[in-house]
């Protein structure tokens, strides 16, 4: 989670809602692919951090199945990043900060709870929640 966080700081720093992820070699615990949110840079609403952390990992590997990775990401992901974690197969999911607003694995959606669901990872939320909810709510106090 402390590359997850750095992601999320250079980020910020980019002017990016500051998000980040990491994918990690379930059997090694080496790190495949790391990145942050990009929407901003990209003119990209789909270059959230766990989107862009899970294709460097697809290209990495050769393969759009990742089932012996794990995903760390500062904040509950949204559906979106849900769906596309499934599709993955990825293996555990590791998340920071909860999300109540826009979170779709324990607020909103629940997708990994819906019949539509075809891969559910074993899921781990609130690694350092503190730090990761401090640094959104800094970068959202700045923007008021």
């Amino acid at each position: 989670m402390d590359i997850a966080l750095k992601e999320a700081k250079a980020a910020e720093s980019r002017g990016e809602v500051p998000i980040g992820a990491v994918v990690v070699d379930a059997n090694s615990g080496d790190i495949i692919a790391q990145a942050g949110n990009q929407t901003e840079a990209d003119l990209d609403p789909t270059a959230h951090a766990e989107i862009l952390a899970i294709r460097q990992a697809a290209q990495k590997l050769g393969s759009a199945r990742l089932p012996e990775c794990d995903l760390y990401v500062t904040l509950e992901p949204c559906t979106m990043c849900a769906t596309a974690i499934s599709f993955a197969r990825i293996r555990r999911l590791y998340f920071g900060a909860y999300d109540s607003k826009g979170g779709g694995v324990d607020h909103g959606a629940r997708f990994f709870t819906q019949p539509t669901c075809h891969h559910t990872p074993e899921v781990y939320g609130g690694i350092r929640e503190r730090d990761c909810a401090d640094l959104l709510k800094a970068f959202f106090a700045k923007k008021r």
